[in-house]
């Protein structure tokens, strides 16, 4: 039955609203967990050989092909493939960035951010929204950090993930970080490397070091060897909360403040100060919401929920940055413009 009801006249609204607009929202979920569906079942990397019929796909997967039927019906609705016959299905572009191992793929960030872990998590947001406490801890038993330092494999993901994210981030904040005033760059939770590795690629006179825990590492070394930029840079292990490395002149702290709460991100500054010379700098690399929020920030918005629920950090405006830096005796030199493709800022910091 189709619902014919228009919303009445009243202030500040009209009854000429698209319906569609509503139904595509309320749909979201059904097109998120049906894309990491497919990414977890590794159709993209199938169809990469050509098209193929339902039959043949589900054979090769070990699925019931009647509803991967169904499944790939809606992937072609979506975009990400085409039904050329009623029963073969071909790759399209936008359907190459669910393979694996490639330039654009958002393979192990779909696994990654919608995979059966935090769509649990995301199960928990009234809990989350009733108690302050993450619905991470309330689905898992214990923290996101803690899981994913008892499970080597989906932190093998994680750190794919974040490689994934970082690389088409990379050019337009390498640009915006100015890397040729320095000489020696601390990437501070850094994990697989590559962002050290593209900064290094593009400063050949800079060296690295890339930060993070033990489990956080076990990819740097082949990332930044497939670089050609081993040679310049050190790889240590260690806990931003207790101590961070000495000895660069640029600290850097790309997606690590988001995941906190304040009182978190205070002891990651301190750390951080207590480790840099008087003349070195702290470039802070995270999304900033305005004050007063819009559609035009929905990007950033999501990913704040998505930290309430998960980590119990936050996205923050550039005024809450500014306390926070002070509360670890650092001033605020400089914040960037919003950088493509995803509305990145670089905050700069100078010890006070």
């Amino acid at each position: 039955m189709r619902c014919s009801v228009r919303p009445a006249n009243v202030e500040g609204m009209t009854n000429d609203i698209d319906p569609r607009t509503d139904h595509d929202l309320l749909r979201g979920a059904t097109a998120t967990k049906v894309l990491t569906a497919a990414a977890e079942l590794g159709i993209a990397d199938l169809l990469a050989d050509g098209p193929q019929s339902t039959g043949d796909l589900a054979k090769r997967i070990g699925v019931h092909a009647p509803s991967l039927h169904r499944v790939l019906r809606m992937l072609s609705g979506l975009g990400f493939v085409t039904q050329r016959q009623p029963d073969e299905f071909t790759l399209t572009d936008l359907g190459t960035t669910l393979r694996t191992g490639t330039p654009t793929s958002i393979h192990a960030l779909m696994t990654m951010l919608w995979g059966p872990e935090a769509w649990s998590a995301w199960g928990e947001l009234l809990w989350t929204v009733r108690t302050g406490e993450t619905g991470w801890s309330r689905a898992h038993g214990m923290t996101w950090i803690d899981f994913y330092n008892r499970r080597p494999e989906a932190s093998a993901n994680f750190n794919k993930a974040m490689s994934q994210h970082t690389r088409a981030a990379a050019p337009a904040l390498i640009e915006a970080a100015q890397l040729d005033r320095f000489r020696t760059c601390v990437d501070i939770g850094g994990g697989d490397g590559t962002l050290l590795a593209e900064m290094l690629q593009a400063q050949p006179t800079l060296e690295g070091i890339d930060f993070d825990l033990e489990s956080g590492l076990g990819a740097a070394a082949a990332t930044l060897t497939a670089a050609g930029v081993k040679d310049r840079c050190r790889i240590e292990a260690g806990d931003f909360f207790d101590a961070v490395p000495g000895g660069g002149d640029v600290y850097l702290l790309k997606q690590i403040l988001h995941d906190w709460d304040d009182e978190a991100v205070v002891a990651i500054l301190r750390s951080c100060r207590a480790a840099m010379s008087p003349d070195a700098r702290l470039l802070i690399l995270e999304r900033l919401l305005p004050e007063v929020t819009g559609p035009d920030d929905l990007p950033t918005l999501l990913v704040d929920l998505h930290m309430l629920v998960i980590t119990g950090g936050r996205e923050r405006t550039a005024e809450e940055f500014r306390g926070l830096l002070e509360q670890a005796d650092f001033t605020t030199v400089a914040v960037s413009e919003s950088l493509p493709p995803f509305g990145y800022h670089v905050i700069e910091a100078a010890p006070a």
